[in-house]
């Protein structure tokens, strides 16, 4: 007599645990590609003529990406409901502080050779690198607090209260490109438009 096998009933697949496991090192290493692209290029000489100003330029619009990409976040965690979102929020916050110290290092370090006299002559005389330094200026306390320990010591809604500043931030930041430019705004008024909508959406999902 043939015992009759019954196969076990296969267990569904935990979609909601297998996201929340890459989803960090997924968005990590999409976040790296544009430095890594910047690397290939300069490697293959594919930098144009004016290499410096590709590099300023270059890291400057990737560090204004990553500061809208992260105040996207919260509005598309209260459209879809999807909270895990929320975890790569600090992570974001700290790629767009990176891109933004790759901006400055190439303007100090390449365009002015670390001729602080130069430098702060520019601060003073041309407006738009005044509120561009002082746009990366309240960057610097946003990513000193931005570790988990710093959110348990400040309290988390003194936490919230002083990260808000990433509005004005985001918002200096995009002045600071507009008052760049000599020509072409549109790519500056789209970063402006995306941001007056992730304002938007913020103000009325939470509106009582």
């Amino acid at each position: 007599m043939t015992d009759a096998i019954t196969a076990a009933p296969k267990a569904p697949i935990d979609w909601s645990t297998i996201v929340r496991r890459l989803l960090k090192p997924v968005v990590f290493t999409i976040s790296c590609l544009p430095v890594l692209w910047l690397g290939w290029l300069a490697l293959n000489n594919g930098l144009g003529a004016n290499p410096i100003e590709k590099l300023i330029r270059y890291n400057g619009d990737w560090a204004l990406r990553f500061l809208l990409i992260g105040l996207a976040v919260t509005p598309i965690r209260l459209v879809t409901g999807w909270t895990e979102i929320a975890r790569v929020r600090r992570m974001l916050g700290l790629f767009a502080f990176f891109y933004v110290c790759l901006h400055l290092s190439a303007y100090v370090g390449l365009d002015r050779f670390f001729d602080w006299r130069a430098i702060w002559a520019d601060i003073l005389k041309r407006v738009y690198i005044t509120v561009g330094m002082g746009a990366f200026l309240t960057l610097i306390p946003l990513a000193i607090t931005s570790t988990a320990g710093m959110v348990k010591r400040m309290g988390a809604k003194n936490w919230r209260r002083m990260h808000r500043v990433i509005y004005f931030t985001t918002i200096a930041a995009i002045i600071h490109y507009i008052m760049m430019l000599k020509a072409g705004y549109q790519e500056p008024a789209l970063y402006g438009a995306i941001l007056a909508v992730l304002l938007a959406i913020r103000a009325v999902k939470k509106w009582p």
